[in-house]
């Protein structure tokens, strides 16, 4: 966001702040996400402490869904002809920046809103969320505020009279405010939040479910772990066929699915001819039932694939795209890189110079947005350890000069990517990601405690 000199909203102080007016997700995917997140036009005053956001004009467009927005703060009590005068030349950008053909009638008529709010349930409105849906989140809220003031005593008996309320969705908005009071060092918000999460996981029937999945999801890990590079085939089909329930074979299949090949259930075939009775009957299930998830891990990684691809005919039609990358590096996956890599071995054969230029390009911006700080070769065996806290605090302690403010951002920006992520991706790659996020938040949790406690000593 562009640095402008304003004047404090509470003291009129003169300061630096990023003001942005336009959020155009034609030339910045993210727009939409920094827009409904509110982490924009924050002000910092550092005269007397105020932190809030700033009453500006913002123009909101998504040519996907031909919206073009205005919104003018009330309290800026501006006249009509200002307001024109303002948004004129952030519209004649927006037109300006889109290929000719992509110029549709919406652009010439944009719909001015009244309220923030408005807005915002339009734009959410057009990603088929009703005002229904936003209703039932606000009542979501309502519950963690009313779990966060109940004596703790008091906290099974309303998470059991509302049960029904408590779900993936509940546990979502929980896991973003969670995160947040993390990120913002409210300990007090954070110790509260632990706490509730705690009775959530013992006496909410969700909470129980994700309780026994994290379970069955890390005994599946550690059988993976210990058998190492004597892992085979066989061996692997032996642990499925001991799996006592459904999550920790699915499990198997997310972690392990290149091993269960054609030659995986050649050996399972193999054994259900040997087989007799029951155990026949056993092993045909299990077969049926393996290739439902390896067919559905399938389908996921071909979603992704196709995604990529599209990400990258996007970028390519972005003429900054050093800066568009950075923005968007949440999106720079395995598949993204293959899908580079294809691209440009195949503009190669055909010889089309000019897309193996701009390519190139691409790949020569990755490399350099992916130079790793000294503090990431940390964060990585962290993450390695993450399903064991005291783990984390061990070598943290032994690298206790890494502990600092710059490695709590950068896993506060590692959270901050894969958060997003964790909203885009679906079924099993939305579930690798999730796993990821609570070992980043177990890492920052512990580092947080250990420079605070660095920082007292001091």
């Amino acid at each position: 966001m562009p640095q402008k000199q304003i004047n404090c909203p509470n003291c009129r102080q003169p300061i630096m702040a990023d003001v942005n007016q336009l959020f155009d997700v034609a030339q910045e995917p993210q727009a939409k996400q920094n827009l409904l997140s509110g982490l924009y036009n924050v002000a910092n005053c550092p005269h007397c402490g105020y932190q809030g956001n700033l009453s500006t004009p913002i123009v909101y467009h998504d040519p996907e869904k031909e919206l073009l927005l205005t919104f003018f703060p009330p309290e800026l009590n501006m006249p009509r002809n200002e307001q024109e005068r303002l948004v004129g030349p952030m519209i004649k950008k927006v037109v300006d920046n889109l290929p000719q053909e992509k110029r549709k009638g919406y652009l010439f008529s944009p719909k001015t809103m009244l309220t923030f709010k408005g807005m915002i349930e339009l734009i959410l409105e057009k990603d088929g969320i009703t005002k229904e849906m936003l209703d039932a989140q606000e009542q979501r809220m309502g519950l963690i505020r009313r779990l966060l003031e109940v004596f703790a005593e008091g906290r099974a008996e309303l998470i059991k009279q509302e049960d029904a309320m408590i779900d993936d969705e509940f546990f979502t908005l929980f896991s973003r405010l969670a995160e947040a009071a993390m990120m913002s060092n409210d300990r007090a918000s954070a110790s509260g939040l632990r706490e509730v999460q705690e009775a959530l996981l013992s006496h909410s029937t969700k909470g129980r479910q994700l309780k026994s999945e994290a379970e069955e999801i890390n005994v599946a890990r550690q059988a993976l772990e210990t058998l190492g590079q004597k892992l085979t085939r066989e061996k692997l089909l032996d642990l499925v066929i001991d799996s006592p329930n459904k999550t920790r074979t699915r499990a198997y299949v997310q972690m392990v699915r290149p091993g269960m090949d054609y030659q995986f259930f050649q050996i399972l075939s193999e054994r259900i001819d040997k087989a007799k009775g029951d155990r026949k009957l056993k092993l045909t299930d299990l077969r049926t039932l393996l290739l439902e998830y390896t067919a559905e891990v399938d389908r996921v990684l071909e979603q992704r694939k196709q995604l990529a691809h599209k990400n990258l005919d996007a970028l390519l039609e972005i003429d900054d795209i050093p800066a568009a990358l950075e923005a968007n590096m949440g999106a720079v996956d395995e598949f993204f890189v293959q899908a580079l890599t294809e691209a440009l071995e195949e503009a190669h054969k055909v010889g089309n110079l000019d897309r193996s230029a701009k390519l190139s390009r691409v790949m020569a911006a990755i490399e350099s947005l992916s130079d790793q700080p000294p503090e990431m070769e940390l964060i990585d065996e962290l993450l390695q350890v993450a399903n064991d806290e005291d783990a984390v605090k061990k070598l943290l302690q032994t690298q206790a000069d890494e502990v600092n403010q710059q490695i709590l951002e950068l896993l506060s920006n590692l959270m901050g990517q894969v958060q997003a992520s964790v909203e885009q991706a679906q079924g099993t790659a939305k579930e690798q990601q999730i796993d990821l996020l609570n070992r980043l938040q177990i890492v920052f949790n512990v580092a947080l405690q250990l420079s605070m406690a660095k920082n007292f000593s001091g």
